[in-house]
């Protein structure tokens, strides 16, 4: 229909704090696309229900973020294989032949800030993944692809973190273990993948995986540092920083996907940097 404006959301319960539309209003500012992009707060039990509304009406595509990540792999008629492995959907795209595409965008949105942002090398390096849940599934291919020396996957319940390491040992050099299983060695980069800054908490890493080399990324963020950084900055560690880089990559990707076009993200960052972040934690959902 002439003059129709293509519509995108992002889907979350809860989404109020969600800094999407001003990234991608932005995004479509400098790529000079016409779009429309909008907050859906959805309960877990109407998402199927409202995503599949939002389509009929003639929407082209939303963002996945908490809790729903893991439901909206039914809603995609094919995954990309990035998708497959981190079990998780946060984009969906309706094609022209009127098909949904479900990607998750979350490993290339860490490895693109970690390697072009912050110019770090990963490769035959030294990776310290904490957590064993859905975000740190989401990355651990894209952190694979670079050919680290090794990534350890570090959690609470030893078990699970094994479990996760053997479904990807086909892609690399990676293995699972407790934190207290951890050996008392600095790692070159580690990446805080659970869910402890959202509760101002710490997992429980031993100081002795932070060195005066070691390179520390939390993948939340929110106003101010978040405790994982402030721990790490503590011990003494090369550096350390919040997500928010992750962020707006991730929705780069996204919206490449959508519009065939993938931003610059430089110029983005900048603006989040000026405008205060959002009031708790957030970020872990990389489509936030």
């Amino acid at each position: 229909m002439e003059g129709r404006v293509d519509q995108y959301a992002v889907v979350g319960h809860p989404v109020g704090h969600s800094l999407s539309p001003f990234i991608h209003s932005l995004f479509a500012r400098q790529t000079g696309q016409v779009l429309s992009y909008r907050l859906m707060d959805v309960e877990p039990e109407h998402f199927n229900e409202r995503v599949s509304e939002f389509f009929a009406a003639g929407g082209r595509g939303v963002n996945i973020t908490v809790p729903h990540k893991g439901r909206a792999l039914a809603l995609a008629d094919e995954l990309t294989e990035r998708a497959w492995r981190a079990g998780a959907v946060n984009t969906l795209a309706v094609r022209d032949d009127g098909t949904v595409l479900g990607d998750n965008t979350d490993g290339v949105g860490l490895t693109q800030d970690l390697v072009v942002n912050l110019d770090l090398t990963l490769r035959q390096r030294s990776i310290l993944l904490i957590g064993a849940g859905g975000a740190a599934r989401g990355v651990i291919a894209s952190l694979l692809a670079l050919a680290p020396q090794r990534v350890v996957v570090a959690n609470r319940t030893a078990e699970r973190a094994a479990a996760l390491a053997a479904m990807f040992a086909g892609l690399g050099p990676i293995e699972g273990c407790g934190f207290g299983e951890l050996e008392p060695t600095a790692f070159d980069v580690i990446v805080n993948a659970t869910s402890a800054s959202l509760s101002g908490e710490l997992p429980q890493v031993p100081a002795a995986a932070v060195g005066p080399d070691t390179f520390c990324y939390d993948m939340a963020y929110g106003r101010g540092d978040t405790p994982f950084v402030r721990w790490a900055r503590e011990l003494g560690c090369r550096d350390a920083v919040p997500g928010w880089g992750m962020l707006v990559e991730q929705a780069a990707e996204s919206f490449r996907l959508w519009r065939g076009v993938r931003p610059l993200t430089a110029p983005v960052l900048k603006a989040l940097a000026g405008r205060a972040g959002p009031d708790g934690m957030s970020g872990i959902s990389a489509s936030n």
